[in-house]
């Protein structure tokens, strides 16, 4: 099957919708499928290249940040992923466009549609809900509401990454989605490797934005100074100073390390090297960096955000709690660091629960979909 890829974002840029949509695109490539990915191009990253067995072309879309596309940006890499995507249809015909987000890749794959009758699907990650992540988009929903609806109504097929993900769709449009979590690759994971290290390794990684709510962990953390702990913050944002600056004031610079925005290869040798990801976000779809987590057997201490319930069973592999209450925080990530047998089990429950997530498991069901559409 031919399958074109609509997606802003796609590794090295962009969050964890973007790396989700790699390893989907991977792992169909892998079972002989072909794929096109029309992403967006930025700094010396090549027009066009073979990744993964890949086709991933680069389309100009004046992005400027790996960790942020504005609402001018992503305009435009709606008008030339449209030229772009017109022009692959003609030439190598695919059989379906599977568009991530439904703003903007999904307003490219309705134009697409509309204009050359290839049927798509539309997968959304939150973000692209109106009230997914409401401090980023809210601004944006109240102009371009009325225009989105065709997006989804006009869809051969809708998914969903989590039930939270497919309740707000429900809310906001007449779709009932089909609930198709994020996948993960699954490696296996030595035994030895799950043993607490000493001190313990705290880890986040994600965009430095509100949504992630890191001046909380950055709180939290500075109530459990009696205890010995380390703690890497992976990423970027218009937060990043004032995180850091935070750091400093507390008192426990000594502890942190910053290294920025990385390769998401990076990303994953630092978490085969930590023991428990911290995920104190607002909100969340199905956080990648949460099934990564999984994947590398880190417990988990985690915000009680919806999506974010998938991810973790309390007093299992972690707790779920109020991210707004840093005095609770402080104690469930005590249970977990102050005692390394603790800190171990729960690691070893994340493991077991990561296969939930396989991305063979994830890739059967979409190939499902794809054979639906298509016939």
């Amino acid at each position: 099957m031919r399958i074109l890829v609509l997606n802003h974002e796609y590794p090295p840029i962009g969050g964890g919708g973007g790396q989700a949509a790699r390893l989907l695109a991977r792992e169909l490539a892998l079972r002989g499928h072909e794929i096109i990915v029309i992403t967006a191009h930025i700094d010396n990253l090549a027009r066009e290249e073979v990744l993964d067995g890949c086709r991933i072309v680069r389309i100009p879309s004046l992005r400027k940040d790996p960790y942020r596309a504005g609402f001018l940006t992503m305009a435009a890499y709606v008008l030339a992923a449209i030229q772009t995507g017109l022009n692959l249809i003609h030439t190598w015909r695919p059989d379906l466009i599977h568009a991530h987000f439904a703003v903007p890749a999904g307003a490219t794959a309705w134009s697409l549609s509309r204009l050359t009758g290839v049927p798509y699907l539309l997968t959304s990650h939150l973000g692209d809900i109106p009230g997914g992540v409401p401090e980023k988009t809210d601004r944006w929903f109240r102009w371009i509401m009325p225009f989105t609806k065709p997006i989804w109504q006009y869809a051969a097929r809708v998914s969903a990454v989590s039930e939270y993900t497919s309740s707000l769709i429900q809310q906001n449009y007449p779709i009932t989605p089909i609930v198709i979590p994020n996948g993960i690759q699954i490696k296996a994971v030595d035994s030895a490797r799950l043993q607490a290290h000493r001190p313990p390794v705290i880890i986040f990684a994600g965009r430095f934005v509100p949504q992630k709510n890191l001046g909380v962990l950055v709180e939290t953390l500075s109530m459990v100074r009696d205890l010995p702990w380390k703690c890497t913050l992976i990423g970027d944002g218009p937060l990043f100073n004032e995180i850091d600056r935070m750091i400093t004031a507390n008192g426990i610079a000594d502890r942190f390390s910053l290294p920025g925005w990385i390769e998401p290869d990076e990303v994953l040798g630092h978490m085969a090297h930590s023991d428990l990801l911290f995920m104190p976000s607002l909100s969340e779809g199905l956080s990648v960096a949460g099934l990564q987590g999984l994947a590398n057997g880190l417990a988990i201490l985690a915000s009680n955000a919806e999506g974010n319930r998938d991810l973790v069973a309390p007093g299992q592999n972690g707790y779920l709690v109020d991210p707004n209450d840093p005095g609770a925080l402080s104690s469930a990530l005590r249970n977990l660091i102050a005692n390394p047998e603790n800190l171990s089990a729960a690691r070893r429950a994340s493991l077991a629960l990561a296969e939930r997530f396989d991305i063979r498991r994830v890739t059967d069901r979409y190939e499902s979909i794809f054979e639906e559409i298509v016939s």
